[in-house]
């Protein structure tokens, strides 16, 4: 969804978006049931992944005490990137860096600040495609029918686009 802001090759070469410390927990992306259907019995991607309450893998879990222990995605290959193909993948990961989020009584499209790749700050050509192109609507679109992506507000996240909940 943003091949023209992010390349493949600069997706595949970072990867910061698919590992998490504890803090960021709160950014694990989330499964649709059919997927985690699908996942959770042997599949063309050679695994069985099991899925907790949350509809994250129980892969994506913590072996130590130390704060600063980076767990990959169960689906990050070190040498190819992402393994999952687009039906697959959840949709947190098709639209990072962007967030979508709720802030008091508004429904907001944030980026994620800290994506090497973007920066902290939007660039035009960014901001353009949530508010212009239809990027944005398509995310509140599919946020309607998966209220479960909503993530709460992080203060300095730069709000790209808002609208009140419903």
């Amino acid at each position: 969804m943003l091949k023209g802001i992010l390349s493949k090759e600069i997706c595949a070469s970072c990867r910061f978006c698919c590992s998490f410390r504890r803090r960021s927990l709160w950014e694990l992306p989330l499964f649709e049931d059919a997927a985690i259907q699908k996942l959770g019995s042997l599949n063309e991607y050679g695994t069985v992944i099991e899925f907790d309450g949350r509809k994250t893998p129980l892969e994506a879990r913590y072996m130590t005490d130390d704060p600063s222990e980076e767990v990959p995605c169960p689906f990050l290959n070190s040498s190819e990137g992402c393994v999952l193909n687009a039906d697959d993948k959840p949709f947190d990961c098709s639209i990072w860096p962007l967030r979508l989020m709720a802030k008091g009584d508004e429904l907001v499209i944030a980026l994620t600040p800290t994506c090497p790749a973007v920066g902290p700050t939007p660039s035009p050509r960014l901001i353009s495609l949530v508010n212009d192109e239809g990027l944005g609507e398509r995310i509140y679109e599919y946020a309607n029918s998966h209220d479960y992506l909503i993530k709460p507000y992080v203060e300095g996240f730069p709000v790209l686009m808002s609208r009140p909940r419903q």
